[in-house]
């Protein structure tokens, strides 16, 4: 009988059947941290799907010379994406559709992630998922936070608020929400940028490796990007 740590080795390496049986062997230990947070707006079974994000990227994670159980290690991870995904669901409501898919998008991610080695390009999260490329970016940015416009970016430090001239504090959430909203209303490709650049706070070569461009096409589009949404909002 093979035991967890074999599976978990072979999940690691890339083994699509022990990653699933790891799934389905702990899947009362995902129930039991979901039900903490039940009554909290969101579907068990959503919660659950969620918890199993935070389980995939506790197999990708976890090294035996951290000297304790698996399971061990994993709660904190199950727990800690259902917290975020919760925290996250913020004052900007947005469809169950909306929700759907970008759970499924948080699943394909981890689990593309883990076989490449690598985070995915648009097109393989869009051919894994069924979601058009077109759609993904409007998926992620409909859930972001609006509070992310105060994250600092993956290189030099500003934020979008602070390249925009928009106040930070708490108290002015309306011009958040009018930031994003006018974030929504860019080109395609630019408002991929901005969402790579500034909501996830990538670099530029980053998001160049995954839109499948250079860094200067991307330092082009996030210049002019940033120049579009300054003409809507300031």
């Amino acid at each position: 009988m093979t035991n967890t740590l074999d599976l978990l080795q072979a999940a690691q390496q890339g083994d699509d059947a022990a990653l699933e049986r790891m799934v389905q062997e702990n899947s009362g230990l995902i129930w039991s941290v979901a039900r903490r947070y039940f009554n909290r707006g969101v579907e068990p079974d959503d919660l659950y799907q969620l918890g199993c994000v935070g389980f995939l990227k506790a197999v990708s994670g976890f090294d035996t010379t951290y000297g304790t159980q698996f399971s061990t290690y994993a709660v904190p991870k199950i727990a800690g994406e259902i917290r975020r995904f919760l925290r996250d669901d913020g004052p900007v409501k947005i469809s169950r559709t909306i929700k759907e898919r970008s759970l499924n998008l948080r699943i394909a991610r981890e689990k593309l992630s883990a076989d490449l080695g690598r985070d995915p390009v648009l097109s393989e999260l869009s051919e894994y998922t069924g979601i058009p490329v077109e759609d993904i970016a409007e998926v992620d940015l409909a859930c972001v936070p609006v509070e992310s416009l105060q994250k600092e970016n993956g290189s030099d430090g500003f934020t979008l608020e602070s390249e925009l001239g928009v106040e930070g504090h708490e108290s002015q959430i309306i011009e958040r929400v009018a930031l994003q909203g006018a974030i929504e209303k860019l080109p395609e490709r630019e408002r991929q940028v901005i969402l790579m650049r500034y909501y996830k706070t990538m670099t530029q070569d980053q998001t160049a490796r995954v839109l499948g461009v250079s860094q200067v096409q991307i330092s082009r589009l996030e210049r002019r990007a940033i120049e579009n949404l300054r003409r809507h909002i300031v």
